[in-house]
């Protein structure tokens, strides 16, 4: 009827939605439409839009940059009056005249979109809400998709309150008068549901905060009116209720009148919230942006909390549970590759847990329980949270704890960690048990920290009502114990987790401290009842040997506990002869290590168990190795099984401790000269005597590099220098392999005491790059000979740089990346050409984004890459075309250069023929592979297929033809090289020559005429000559001239150097020491 006539105006969304299509507009009950005040739909209006300063209303505005703010957007922007003097002044001017104060509100609204564009009082009245919002799209800053709520900053964090603060403050302002006048509300709904409709993000987002807050203002005001009905309709009802001589009339008929007009504009109120609630929320609550969504949802249930009566039912609620009943959603988000998405999934999915366990199925706490072993901290440490109220919960403390004082038990949380070994173990993640207590540590730490009910559960047995742990379950728990020691000794997260050592706080640190000692007093006492319980299980006593580590040593002599320290030195005494497993050995090791610290005064009594134990050791070596070495051949089982679990034992403690004194370099060279000289050393020995002399030796330089004078260089000093001499004779490339795997080992060492943050102009790094540079002196001046040693061990440090990366992620260095500025010492060794090889294979390894980082973090990459790159773009052949070949160095069949002087050019470019046969494949005359066939076949071929007599014997066809030669690492790089070019050279060299290019030949033998396989070269003067011969009419190469003498210069050592000399295989003396 008339009353549906009257009512709010559509915007272009509504009259779309088939929702809010059909809906009935707003109108008072029993009211005429002829007795209304006639008024302009907004549909009616009309806007003008300019940009930047301009004149709204039809006055000058300020944009703020001078004078006092005038438009409700800088005001409100600014903060700086009272919202409610501002809400007062805006209702004034709305009593003035009405059209000007809802512009100013419009372009509020607009302005806190961000839009650039002004609505202005002419336009207001002839255009419709669609055009408005057309408009207004318009004047967008393309360039930004920044807006006011979005915007990062303080101010703008402000401006977000002060926004929703104004619309609330202007709805209490008005709510008794204007908005009940059926023109405000009409147009300001209508706007904002036009805005939310938008395909534009900042209008869509600013309109429903909007739009939500002015129905949480609305909410208020009709909770409001139903207080008072009801108190107007208990007046009513009482003066009623009064006899008739003293009821008053009068007061019945204005308690009516008052009930009738509360009843109105509940009326009324309750039609604006409908139009808000179907006409935006029922969109938004799905819309595609979070933010948005988030809004909606908020909001409804301060509605659902602030006015119950109305709103806590099936027609509100139903759309909260649209949103979460999508329950294998929410688990599956726990998996989002947006870290904080799974975090937040992860904390609601808790929650519904807390609400009602019956909520997620088993499946769906499988999901979660393997998260705690996220790399990912936060990730983790809210999935340890779910595991702890789902699994290590204490249901009934109080019947738990008598339970547990029925049994005998000190703790009553024994069957928790049993759930724990099992969980652990049911989750075959038994190398993350460190990962695992990680993430519960900040849940469950009182359980974490029961080490007294730990080692109760293994040294005692199982009491009536309790099942037995088996060994699988003892092995778990040690693992666990040992992981929960380490997490309270050192206060961080485990090494892939986090993002390096941070500073505790003093509380932080008090915890540490208390939580150091209380765990050193109760393992001073229980780890050697555990050893000795254990000792025959190698795998649970390397865990139990972790242990001694994360002690606070003061406490053995503070609290008078050198009797427990007596016991344990003579479990491990015990724990080492009866095992020669390496991890077990290497424990006890460490153990005597730690103990025999300098700083703790119980450093004496622990040297002495040592030092006894050596003793005892080296005797019974000296005495098995010469009963081995008298044998010899006839050499039975037994002995060979005495000098190798003797020698493994030793070996083990030689890595952590300087047995220099004992010479166990000496019976170690007996065994290796006699397994050369004999042929019959079984290898298990061969390997443990080069490993302990290998030991010797680093011992050695730790002490040179230290300035530290030894009484023993001056005895061992020629044998280390000589061991490393006979070994590059023997095998150059295994030399290199252990150089740099001696220089990594001492890396990772500095690692593990710095930190991955290494301050690079420490002494300890300059000292690793000093003995890197020593190292490089052994290779000697002729790089031909040691070219393929020099490259593996390129290879080699390239490949531990990068092996591990950064857990902070991509964009930071891998860990070890700081060693390429220790394998920068070793580039001079490498040939020109060969540094283009090494470089390639180093950019395997390199993102895009690592090649253009500059900061101080990645020096040690740009140093190493410039020390690839210098002198690596010279060596290349020069492929010009016939007509210029006139002016330059042509030698044809008719002008060739004497003999002496063609051999003089071989030597002089040896350097760079091995790279220029693999350059000529991509330009014409590129040599043909030569055929594989075996050396009797070669040898038995007809005169016509030799190599050229003038050519030296071996190298290029004697590395190809020799198995060991094939698989080299530089040929393998050169053969990636040579099918990439292939594809591009090859079939235009067939189509220009269908005559083979001859090959010859050119071998390279040392002074002792050994073969050095590591020389792939070709024979220059043949070369140069067929290719002359093939191609003179189209091409001229032109090979560099000699660089030797220069490259030579550059490699010439500091012969002033006062450390030890080394005498080189070619006569060279260089400093080594």
């Amino acid at each position: 009827g008339a009353t549906d006539a009257v009512g709010l105006s559509m915007s272009m969304g509504e009259m779309e939605d088939p929702e809010v299509k059909g809906k009935k507009k707003r109108g008072r009950p029993g009211k005429q439409a002829s007795n209304k005040k006639p008024r302009k739909s907004p549909t009616d209006k009309s806007v003008g839009v300019t940009r930047g300063r301009g004149k709204a209303n039809g006055v000058a505005q300020h944009n703020g940059d001078g004078g006092d703010p005038v438009t409700l957007f800088e005001v409100v922007k600014l903060g700086k009056s009272a919202m409610q003097s501002v809400v007062d002044e805006w209702i004034e001017s709305y009593k003035q005249d009405r059209d000007l104060a809802l512009l100013d509100l419009i372009n509020f609204f607009i302005q806190c979109s961000g839009c650039k564009g002004t609505v202005r009082i002419e336009m207001f009245r002839n255009m419709q809400n669609a055009e408005i919002i057309r408009k207004m799209t318009e004047e967008f800053d393309e360039d930004s998709g920044d807006y006011p709520l979005t915007m990062p900053g303080p101010m703008w964090k402000k401006f977000r309150y002060n926004f929703c603060e104004f619309i609330c403050v202007l709805i209490r302002q008005c709510q008794y008068s204007i908005i009940y006048d059926e023109y405000m509300m009409d147009t300001v709904i209508s706007l904002l549901t036009g805005l939310s409709d938008s395909q534009v993000r900042a209008f869509r987002h600013t309109s429903t905060l909007a739009a939500m807050k002015l129905m949480t203002a609305l909410v208020n005001v009709a909770l409001n009116l139903s207080i008072h009905q009801d108190n107007t309709q208990r007046q009513y009802e009482a003066e009623r209720n009064k006899i008739a001589g003293k009821r008053a009339n009068e007061k019945l008929e204005l308690l009516l009148q008052k009930r009738k007009e509360l009843q109105e504009n509940q009326d009324e109120i309750e039609n604006m919230m409908n139009s808000i609630f179907k006409g935006i929320f029922v969109h938004r609550y799905r819309d595609a942006i979070a933010e948005i969504r988030a809004i909606c949802i908020e909001e409804i249930g301060v509605w659902m909390k602030m006015y119950s009566d109305a709103f806590l039912n099936d027609s509100y609620l139903k759309y909260v549970g649209w949103t979460l009943h999508d329950r294998d959603r929410i688990v599956s988000m726990t998996l989002d590759k947006e870290y904080d998405v799974a975090v937040e999934a992860i904390r609601l999915v808790t929650l519904i847990l807390q609400g009602s366990e019956d909520a997620l199925s088993n499946e769906d706490c499988e999901n979660v329980y393997h998260l705690v072993y996220s790399a990912h901290r936060p990730v983790a440490v809210a999935a340890g949270e779910f595991l702890h109220r789902k699994l290590f919960s204490r249901h009934d403390p109080q019947a738990e704890e008598a339970l547990a004082k029925r049994r005998g038990r000190s703790s009553p949380n024994g069957n928790l960690i049993r759930m724990l070994v099992l969980f652990f173990l049911e989750s075959e993640l038994h190398e993350h048990a460190a990962y695992l207590v990680d993430s519960l540590w900040e849940s469950s730490q009182e359980l974490l920290k029961d080490w007294e009910c730990m080692t109760e559960l293994l040294l005692e047995e199982p009491v009536q009502g309790e099942e037995m742990l088996s060994d699988r379950q003892e092995s778990a728990l040690i693992e666990l114990m040992v992981c929960t020691i380490r997490q309270a000794a050192e206060a961080h997260p485990p090494v892939g987790r986090g993002t390096g050592k941070r500073v505790l706080t003093a509380k932080e640190r008090k915890t540490q401290i208390d939580d150091k000692n209380k765990l050193t007093e109760h393992f001073i006492m229980a780890l050697p009842m555990l050893l000795s319980k254990y000792q025959a299980d190698s795998e649970k006593v390397a865990n139990l040997l972790q242990i001694p580590q994360y002690f606070d040593l003061d406490v053995y002599s503070a609290g008078r506990m050198e009797k427990h320290l007596d016991a344990l030195l003579k479990q491990i005494r015990l724990v080492v002869e009866k095992h020669i497993e390496t991890d077990v050995l290497e424990a006890c090791s460490k153990t005597y290590s730690i103990l025999c610290s300098e700083e703790y005064t119980i450093m004496n009594r622990v040297d002495i168990a040592r030092s006894q134990l050596i003793d005892e050791m080296t005797d019974r070596f000296a005495h098995s190795v010469e009963e081995l070495l008298q044998e010899a051949e006839e050499a039975d089982d037994d002995d060979i099984y005495n000098v190798l679990s003797t020698l493994k034992r030793l070996t083990a403690f030689h890595n952590a401790h300087d047995l220099t004194r004992w010479d166990l370099f000496g019976s170690c060279y007996r065994l290796l000269k006699a397994g050369i000289e004999q042929g019959s050393m079984p290898e298990q020995i061969a390997v443990q005597a080069l490993q302990c002399s290998h030991y010797s030796i680093l011992w050695q330089l730790v002490k040179i590099t230290e300035g530290v004078p030894s009484k023993y260089y001056n005895d061992y000093g020629d044998i280390i220098k000589e061991t490393l001499s006979k070994t590059r004779q023997t095998d150059k490339i295994l030399c290199a392999k252990t150089l740099i795997l001696s220089l990594q080992q001492l890396f990772n060492e500095l690692l593990q005491d710095q930190g991955p943050n290494l301050d690079r102009t420490s002494s300890h790094v300059s000292g690793i790059k000093e003995l890197a540079r020593r190292f490089a002196l052994t290779f000697g001046l002729d790089q031909i000979k040691t070219r393929e040693a020099v490259a593996t061990l390129h290879k080699d440090g390239i490949e531990f740089a990068f092996k591990y990366q950064n857990p902070r992620g991509p964009e930071f260095p891998p860990i070890n990346l700081a060693f390429l500025e220790v394998l920068s010492e070793f580039s001079s060794k490498l040939i020109r050409q060969d540094k283009k090889t090494v470089h390639s294979y180093l950019e395997k390894f390199m993102s895009e984004s690592m090649s253009e980082r500059r900061e101080d973090v990645w020096l040690p990459l740009i140093s190493y890459r410039n020390s690839l790159l210098t002198g690596g773009d010279e060596d290349h052949m020069s492929v010009t075309s016939g007509s210029s070949s006139k002016t330059g160095s042509v030698r044809s069949k008719k002008g060739r250069p004497p003999l002496h002087k063609k051999r003089i050019e071989e030597e002089s470019s040896v350097e760079g023929s091995w790279m220029m046969r693999n350059d000529t494949l991509q330009t014409p005359g590129a040599l043909q592979t030569p055929q594989l066939t075996s050396t009797v076949l070669r040898e038995n071929r007809p005169a016509e297929h030799m190599p050229d007599p003038d050519s030296e014997p071996g190298s290029e066809n004697d590395f190809v033809h020799n198995p060991q030669m094939q698989m080299s690492w530089l040929g393998q790089q050169k053969m990636e090289e040579v099918n990439r070019k292939d594809r591009t050279g090859m079939n235009y060299i067939k189509s220009r020559s269908n005559q083979g290019v001859r090959q010859t030949v050119r071998g390279l033998m040392e002074d002792d005429a050994e073969p050095i396989f590591e020389d792939v070269m070709m024979s220059s003067r043949g070369q140069l000559e067929d290719m002359n011969e093939e191609f003179e009419d189209t091409m001229v190469i032109d090979l560099p001239p000699s660089r030797n003498r220069r490259e030579r210069a550059e490699l010439r050592p500091d012969f002033f150097d006062s450390a030890a000399m080394i005498e080189d295989e070619s006569g060279f003396s260089m400093p080594m020491f």
